[in-house]
């Protein structure tokens, strides 16, 4: 924190380490026990207690909070290196999917002392422990606090305020079918690939798509959400009658599409890769090709009983927001 205290655009953050991640080499096997209520698993050496495998998250579907536990470690493989280094957001559903729920960002205590945070000061000076997920037992550990979904940050936890991808929510405005936002997608890959910025889509697991391009860190949380503000606006002008730009949604025109660029902002979060959504059948936010959605994709294709499946067959779709290499130097657009 040498550069002084936390201003609007600048975050001091501090990660704590807590030896080693506990990775093993594969998680295939690896099976959450359903004859108690309470059980104690062990992974990478590590004891994690999960509490209540048998209660109903889904109620028409009928999966349990075991059922959700066990879908997170067959992905985790593909899973895990997308949440590496990231502070987490806890969105915590205590009762299931149709539950209420609320958000958490300190990572609540006690815990296991192998859980590593990343402590990051806002302009207020409250300095937040946020949990970060590094391994197979410490995702074990947020899902069992009731996390459906995850939410990690965009920049990792050495330097918060500049990410290594922007990205577009593409929301359906009431009135929009899943059509429109296939529409609108497919609009926005043709619009970012004209301009040299390699792009990538998932499904929402709710109702939209998010497209995201990996970019070489460098420019402030600020600077990309001002680039996506801009980009947003000039595909609205295109095709005003199917694309929306409006941040207040008083004011957003029926029957549009969303693109939203303010979920760019710092300190926002968007539901992750593979997250399974609290929506009916399950749903999951996944990597899809551009042929795929050419072709026409719907949010229930992927699921919490089919998508780790698909990643045995198809592996991570999103491998290249990983590398280090194919990222966009986002500054020569400024």
């Amino acid at each position: 924190m040498s550069r002084g205290p936390a201003t609007r655009n600048y975050h001091p953050s501090r990660r704590s380490t807590a030896g080693k991640p506990a990775r093993p080499k594969t998680t295939r096997g690896f099976r959450i026990p359903r004859d108690n209520e309470d059980v104690v698993v062990r992974a990478g050496g590590r004891e994690v207690r999960l509490t209540n495998v048998n209660k109903v998250f889904w109620t028409e579907e009928g999966y349990t909070k075991g059922d959700l536990l066990q879908y997170y470690a067959d992905v985790s493989d593909w899973l895990i290196p997308h949440l590496t280094d990231r502070a987490m957001v806890m969105k915590r559903y205590p009762h299931g999917a149709a539950g209420e729920f609320f958000f958490m960002k300190r990572a609540p205590a006690p815990r296991p002392e192998w859980i590593e945070l990343c402590s990051i000061e806002h302009g207020s000076g409250n300095v937040i422990d946020f949990p970060i997920v590094q391994d197979l037992p410490a995702l074990l550990w947020v899902v069992n606090l009731g996390c459906i979904d995850l939410n990690q940050w965009y920049a990792r936890c050495d330097d918060v305020d500049r990410p290594d991808y922007l990205h577009f929510d593409l929301d359906p405005v009431p009135g929009a079918d899943f059509g429109k936002v296939i529409e609108t997608a497919l609009m926005v890959h043709e619009a970012l690939d004209s301009i040299g910025m390699t792009n990538y889509a998932k499904t929402t697991g709710s109702k939209g798509i998010h497209v995201y391009v990996p970019i070489v860190r460098g420019p402030t949380q600020k600077q990309v959400w001002a680039f996506a503000k801009e980009f947003a606006l000039q595909m609205e002008s295109r095709k005003p009658a199917l694309v929306t730009a409006e941040y207040k949604v008083a004011k957003r025109p029926k029957g549009r599409v969303l693109v939203d660029y303010n979920q760019n902002a710092w300190g926002r979060t968007l539901a992750s890769i593979y997250s399974v959504r609290p929506k009916p059948r399950a749903t999951v936010s996944t990597p899809v090709t551009w042929n795929e959605i050419e072709r026409g994709v719907t949010i229930e294709d992927f699921r919490l009983d089919n998508v780790p499946a698909r990643l045995k067959k198809v592996g991570d779709l999103w491998q290249p927001l990983l590398d280090k290499k194919g990222r966009v130097k986002l500054e020569r657009f400024f």
